[in-house]
């Protein structure tokens, strides 16, 4: 039986050579379009494969790898075994206490983990830590209750790559909801609420009576294997979700919501962490809906932990002062091989903003931003220096951030205010930065004072974009790593 030739060898030597030149092509283009950290891609086509199981839709929660994500715990008990009572008046704090305390042994004895059930009712309580290899699950009518009295946040100490609070000097208030040096930890449910009941921390912000740095929400420090999912988290004293120092983290179709004129109730903010995946999440907040961070001028310097491997995607909803995702401005760590994908921002100062300033040292780089659609936005896409904003008068004056490596494509705006500003730090030059089919429509009444990009010390190219790019963008090489289509 005679076998049919090579594809190649049946076809004309030319046509060999473009079928060669054109795969060399494709896989430069693979290469520079996306971040080139390859695991968080490896893992999101694994994941989503219907050889996997998957829908078809790509996901990265297999960045988690514990045993909890099916609710396979060894032991579970309802909070109410422990002397809980949802009323939502009745302090719950020792319950809970008690509650994890004894469910860790049990998990022990047994041989596997433990779940903590919160059925429906008002559950008022103080701050709690978990336990590793851990499951706190809320029913459908939940809702955890932040305490109001300040005495039920206890104080901590200041996280070494901040030196001190990011509000105040020395210590700083702990979340609700607090892990340290764990593995295995799941927050979910069947979209129960966790409420801090925030206002309180909030006006004594407004009103400069704050003591200490407000608590968080949820906060995971030194930690790996985390997955928050399924639930809704509101009204936050402070950021709302904290991973610190964590890998293998995994959030996930969570809605969460703050008053927008709430101070810094950033949504979720990954910090010096490593194999994030941020996805299928709504938030209303009073400051960036994803901010990714890794410490704050010379103490994160020395701690010297950056973000790497995050992956953020349909991520939507509003913040009228800060941005849909931000990077920094504490980035004194550095941050690198991020990809935002499929971001929807509206009403918003800006949908996608790298801030620094100097003394932040760190770096930026390796990032990727694709398919972002935005309405009603103030500036777009933004670049900005000068926040003003230190640690202690002890900063570096020379340690200047770099960035580098920036690929913005797929976006679309609709009655915009501005055209981006892409300012560097004074003294440092960002280079590498690729804008590529890029439409912003903007709003009629200011299209003549502001229909101009502002760019300062930001080097790159732009290719399909309006209105036209800055002439430091303006290098349109025909075969450039940037210009592929």
């Amino acid at each position: 039986m005679a076998h049919a030739a090579p594809v190649c060898a049946r076809l004309p030597p030319w046509r060999v050579l473009l079928l060669l030149l054109a795969l060399l092509a494709f896989s430069c283009f693979a290469l520079t379009r996306f971040p080139a950290a390859g695991a968080p891609l490896a893992a999101l086509i694994a994941a989503s494969s219907p050889a996997a199981g998957g829908s078809g839709r790509e996901s990265c929660a297999g960045f988690y790898r514990g045993e909890g994500a099916g609710g396979r715990r060894a032991a579970s008990a309802s909070v109410e075994e422990f002397g809980a009572v949802g009323d939502g008046v009745t302090s719950n704090t020792a319950a809970f206490r008690r509650a994890v305390a004894a469910l860790e042994q049990r998990a022990a004895a047994a041989g596997g983990g433990a779940m903590l059930e919160v059925p429906p009712g008002r559950w008022l309580t103080g701050s709690f830590n978990l336990t590793s290899r851990f499951t706190l699950f809320l029913h459908h009518g939940a809702v955890i209750l932040g305490s109001q009295d300040p005495e039920e946040w206890p104080l901590i100490a200041p996280l070494p790559s901040y030196g001190r609070g990011r509000e105040r000097l020395g210590p700083r208030h702990i979340s609700l909801i607090h892990g340290e040096n764990l593995d295995d930890v799941v927050i979910t449910g069947s979209n129960g609420t966790i409420d801090g009941q925030g206002r309180m921390w909030w006006e004594l912000w407004w009103n400069r009576t704050l003591n200490h740095t407000r608590g968080h929400l949820i906060e995971l420090v030194n930690s790996t294997n985390v997955m928050i999912s399924n639930v809704t988290l509101r009204n936050s004293p402070f950021w709302t979700v904290h991973p610190v120092y964590c890998r293998n983290v995994v959030i996930k179709d969570l809605t969460i919501l703050a008053p927008l004129n709430a101070p810094n109730t950033d949504g979720i903010d990954p910090d010096s962490s490593s194999d994030v995946c941020i996805e299928d999440c709504y938030i209303e907040s009073g400051d960036d809906l994803v901010a990714i961070k890794s410490g704050w001028d010379q103490y994160g310097i020395s701690v010297n932990k950056p973000s790497t491997n995050i992956i953020i995607q349909r991520v939507s909803g509003t913040t009228p002062t800060c941005s849909g995702v931000g990077i920094g401005s504490e980035m004194s760590g550095g941050v690198s091989g991020v990809l935002i994908r499929d971001l929807h921002v509206w009403n918003s100062a800006s949908a996608v903003r790298i801030k620094t300033d100097v003394g932040r040292g760190g770096f930026v780089t390796n990032v990727t931003v694709a398919n972002v659609t935005m309405e009603r936005v103030k500036v777009p896409i933004r670049f900005s220096r000068g926040s003003d904003d230190h640690s202690d008068d002890k900063y570096d004056r020379t340690a200047l951030p770099t960035i580098s490596d920036v690929r913005i494509v797929d976006i679309v705006g609709v009655d915009v205010q501005r055209a981006p500003i892409l300012e560097a730090v004074h003294g440092a030059v960002y280079e590498g930065i690729c804008f590529r089919n890029v439409s912003l429509r903007l709003r009629e009444e200011v299209r003549r004072r502001h229909a101009g990009w502002q760019c300062e010390s930001v080097y790159g190219e732009a290719h399909g974009v309006f209105p036209e790019a800055c002439e430091e963008l303006r290098h349109n090489g025909s075969s450039s790593w940037c210009g592929l289509s």
